[in-house]
């Protein structure tokens, strides 16, 4: 028997945790671009799952391998070998330049695959008779997860609050303060993490100065660098990585949201220097790498290679990134726009104002999010074209002529009461 949003939305108020704060939509379904409601209405999708659906949606070769692989095999535990794990790990590790692969469920859970690495790694490589170093250097606005390694490398007080006390030994740094982060790095450190192009923490990209001090200081003091690119990575910036934009190579990177086209999945890549410290039974999974997912990573990556995605990605990201700054010279109201391939945001002056911009696009059927307070979010498919940013911007420019006349702040506050 279907439900309608009421009825689902009573349902949940009552049996689930209250950790969400939901669209008042209700999804029944997706094709290309596009997802629709319970009552059919179609919604022009430029968040894709939060940057994971970046091929769309029902999109025909992954529904294929997914229908065909669940026939043969979903799990087999990794107590057993299968035909597509070997075959991921190489594809990561070429178009990566690292060396090895660990199979995850989640970015989070790669993220704390990377944490135990970086001090399994300072404990392996101590001198005789000294404690092993165990600091960990992450930056201001960081987002990692919400396991406790995850929250304690994430900057935003509100999420490690209600934890406390989380992982000791973090300390965070100034975002994009070289003299900061040079004071900070010492012999005691034994790792520093980031993002190359922050995504929760609102877009915001590391500038080369500091992901070159941060590589010289990594490899001055024997540490780790370790790059996130679970928002960034697999094409969204128009490489296949955000670090590749820098030419700086990490020991460490995790993988995660798109990698397997929204099955869960998760890889940390690694250099196989660092691969030297760990041994079985010092980690692991019991669905991480899991046929299924695995199969349809491998689809996935061969689609964005063979229709050559990321030149693609390149270019409408460009025309996004441009057209929002034709918008930013119309609207005083926004303060920035940044970001790289299909990983965009415009930064607007208020809180109130980004929530009410995205209220009034969710109601035009554009589907955007707000993160860190004023940011708005473009995270659409890789499929996306012109024609789609053209009527996205045609849409937001409206809503923002309305901020001008007040007309939205009104919407916003009619909404609260």
């Amino acid at each position: 028997m279907s439900v309608n949003l009421e009825q689902i939305s009573k349902l949940e108020s009552k049996y689930l945790l209250s950790t969400y704060e939901r669209y008042p939509v209700m999804l029944k379904r997706g094709r290309g671009v596009y997802v629709y409601d319970d009552k059919g209405r179609r919604y022009l999708d430029l968040l894709s799952g939060i940057g994971v659906n970046v091929l769309g949606y029902a999109h025909p070769v992954i529904s294929k391998t997914i229908a065909r692989q669940a026939r043969l095999l979903i799990h087999t535990s990794n107590l057993f070998y299968h035909e597509y794990q070997g075959k991921l790990a190489a594809v990561l590790t070429r178009i990566s330049g690292l060396d090895r692969a660990f199979f995850t469920n989640s970015g989070t859970e790669a993220w704390e695959g990377a944490l135990k690495l970086a001090r399994a790694y300072a404990r392996e490589n101590c001198a005789q008779g000294k404690e092993p170093k165990w600091r960990i250097l992450a930056l201001e606005h960081a987002f990692h997860g919400r396991t406790f390694g995850s929250l304690a490398t994430t900057h935003k007080e509100k999420y490690r609050a209600p934890f406390a006390p989380v992982l000791p030994g973090v300390q965070f740094v100034k975002f994009n303060d070289v003299a900061d982060l040079e004071r900070n790095f010492d012999d005691t450190v034994c790792a520093i993490g980031f993002e190359f192009l922050q995504g929760e923490g609102g877009i915001r990209p590391v500038s080369k100065e500091f992901a070159e001090a941060a590589c010289q200081l990594s490899r001055k003091h024997n540490a780790l660098l370790i790059a996130d690119e679970i928002q960034s990575g697999m094409g969204r910036t128009g490489r296949w990585f955000a670090y590749q934009h820098y030419g700086i190579q990490p020991d460490l990177v995790t993988v995660a949201k798109p990698i397997a086209g929204g099955l869960p999945l998760g890889a940390l890549l690694v250099s196989e220097k660092v691969s030297q410290c760990i041994h079985p039974g010092m980690h692991g999974t019991t669905f991480g790498g899991g046929p299924l997912a695995c199969a349809v990573a491998l689809q996935l990556l061969n689609i964005l290679e063979k229709h050559k995605l990321l030149k693609h990605v390149q270019a409408v990201g460009s025309y996004l990134i441009d057209q929002l700054k034709k918008l930013q010279k119309q609207h005083s109201a926004i303060q920035e726009v940044r970001g790289m391939g299909l990983m965009v945001g415009m930064e607007l002056d208020s809180p109130d104002l980004a929530k009410a911009v995205m209220k009034q696009m969710l109601e035009r059927k554009i589907i955007l999010n707000r993160t860190d307070e004023t940011v708005i979010r473009f995270l659409p498919p890789y499929l996306i074209t012109r024609k789609h940013v053209d009527v996205a911007m045609e849409q937001l420019g409206q809503v923002l002529k309305m901020q001008n006349s007040g007309a939205v702040s009104k919407i916003f506050a009619a909404g609260k009461r």
